[in-house]
Parts: structure tokens; sequence; C-alpha cells
């Protein structure tokens, strides 16, 4: 019974394997909680970056304390006459952790196949979606971690059987955190937070999430960019809605015509002025050049100039200059 309530304390959804790689390794300490970590450097000092505080068995410090604890007091199972090593009793932890969490492990043709214990549940109303990892900036991407938003309802239990079942993922731990939307206060500026439950969640395999559209090159970016829009038509979607919000705002009142698609804001006007100015500037700066270059070559140049009239006809005035 103790031993049970010792496995209780800790989350895993599968049996891991005999051994576990180096980078799931390395995974697992640098998702371990904050207060762990914090107790664990005292106890044991600093763990560097990019390694494990594990045993070679694949034993955390907590667990190896345990298998220490209980080696002292003589509670651990004789094989032989003899008490089980370290990496017999994680072995076994594992198996009863498994066991106990609602999978066993079943003989079907020859192999070992985990099945999952329980009543099966057809088109669950819950949206479970996959994010990107919070990396640190300078370090790298941790590919043995995944991370959910998931429903508070959502236990650490579901989620386990729900990627097992329906993906086939395994699972080394999970850790959830709840994150509470803030309450507007009296003189504050009511803005959209939603309140939402975030799985971390260890795998045994490792998987790379896709590059964002900032860390692709240039050409992969643009081409990334058409392929969403020639599929989703994001940009088109953006200038309908707005054009049917001014339509139903500013287009009841009277006289009202939106000329340009983009000036609708102070900002946008500046951006269309200042875009004009610069290709204004930009003839400018090219027909002097070419002024220049004829000056160079003793080429005589013609102006001519257009006189603005109030009924009279037009007249031309032709200025040379060499």
């Amino acid at each position: 019974m103790q031993c049970l309530t010792l496995t209780a304390r800790r989350l895993y959804s599968t049996k891991p394997p005999t051994t576990l790689p180096e980078a799931a390794r390395i995974a697992r300490t640098a998702s371990t909680p904050l207060a762990v970590r914090l107790r664990r450097r005292k106890r044991f000092g600093p763990t560097a970056v990019g390694t494990s505080d594990s045993t070679p068995e694949g034993l955390t410090p907590t667990e190896f304390a345990r298998y220490r604890r209980l080696k002292a007091t003589q509670k651990l199972k004789e094989i032989d006459g003899e008490q089980i090593t370290d990496a017999q009793w994680i072995e076994r932890l594992n198996e009863r952790r498994s066991r106990v969490r609602g999978f066993k492990t079943v003989q079907r043709g020859g192999a070992e196949e985990t099945e999952v214990v329980g009543r099966r549940v057809y088109l669950p109303n819950i949206i479970i979606r996959l994010v990107r990892n919070n990396t640190p900036k300078g370090e790298p991407y941790n590919p043995y971690e995944a991370t959910f938003r998931i429903p508070k309802s959502v236990t650490k239990t579901d989620l386990r059987s729900y990627l097992l079942a329906v993906y086939g993922v395994k699972t080394t731990y999970i850790r959830t955190d709840n994150y509470i939307a803030p309450v507007p206060g009296r003189h504050r500026i009511r803005k959209a937070f939603k309140t939402y439950k975030r799985a971390v969640v260890g795998l045994v395999d490792p998987f790379y999430y896709p590059h964002r559209l900032e860390d692709m090159p240039e050409k992969q970016k643009e081409e990334r960019e058409k392929w969403i829009e020639d599929n989703f038509q994001i940009m088109a979607t953006r200038a309908m809605k707005k054009y049917e919000l001014l339509r139903l705002t500013k287009g009841q009142s009277k006289g009202w015509n939106m000329k340009e698609p983009m000036a609708t804001k102070r900002s946008h006007i500046l951006r269309l002025v200042a875009e004009r100015r610069e290709k204004r500037e930009g003839l400018i700066i090219d027909q002097v050049q070419q002024w220049r270059e004829m000056r160079n070559r003793r080429e005589t140049i013609s102006l001519e100039l257009a006189s603005k009239t109030t009924g009279t006809p037009t007249t031309k005035n032709v200025v040379t200059t060499n």
C-alpha cells in the first residue's frame, strides 16, 4: 500500500522504455517544476544547462531517494534471496504506474501492446490544440516536449488516454497549469482575455514543430504565405470584414464614400502620403540625373512650360539652357 501511495505522486502515461534517450532525460530535467528544481539545487547542487540530473539507470533524484529509503528500511522485494537493484525497482515501478493509470500491457501475436482500460468514447466534444513550446531566447527547441491548450475540465488521464488511443503517442509525464484571465477593474480598459489550461507533455519519441514564418528564409516565407492565402484567403477575408464594418458604420452617413480601400485611418493616410511623396521625389532625382548627363555631353536642354490661363488659349514658352 505504501508503494502504491508513492507511485501515485508522479504521473506517467505509458510504460517508458527501459532506458530513455539522453535528450529525453534532459527535457524531463528542464521541465521539472521550479519548486522541485530549487529544492534539488539546495540538496544536490546546481545542474548544468543541457544536462540531466538522473542516474545512469534513468531514476530522477526523487526516485533514487525513495529507492535508497526503501533499501535502508529493508522494504524492497527480494529475488533469489537478494534485494532488487535500482534498475529492477524502476522497471517494476513503471509497470505499476501504467497499470494503475488505466493502461495494461497485453500479448497479441507474440508482441506487447498497450491497451486502454475503460469505456471507449467516440466523437468527444472537446478541443485539444497543439501549440509551440515556450523556448527561452538563446536555447534550442525541445523536441521531447509538446504543449497543448485544453479545456479546464480535461484531466491528465483524459489527455494521456486521448494521445495514446487516437494518435498512438507515448508520453512520460504531464504537467498542467491554469491561466486565469484578469478581472477588469473599475478604471481598467477591458480587453479580451480567456482562461485556459496548459498541458506540457513529455514525449518518448521526438517531435519537431513546423518552423514559424519568422524563422523561414525569405523565399520559403513568400511561398508559404502564398500557399496560406490561396487556400485560406486570410487577407481577403480581413479586407472583406473591414469593408463591411465601414459600410455598416460610416456608410450610413449621408454623402460618405470610401475612395481608397486603405485610407480609413490616420496611419493609413499618412502612409499613402509618404509613398506618393517618395515616388514624386524619385522622379525628380531621376530627371535631375538625366539633365546632368546631358550637360556633360554638352547637349541642349529644352523645357516646355504650360502656362495656366483662365479662358485664354494656352501658350507655351520654350526655355533653352546650355
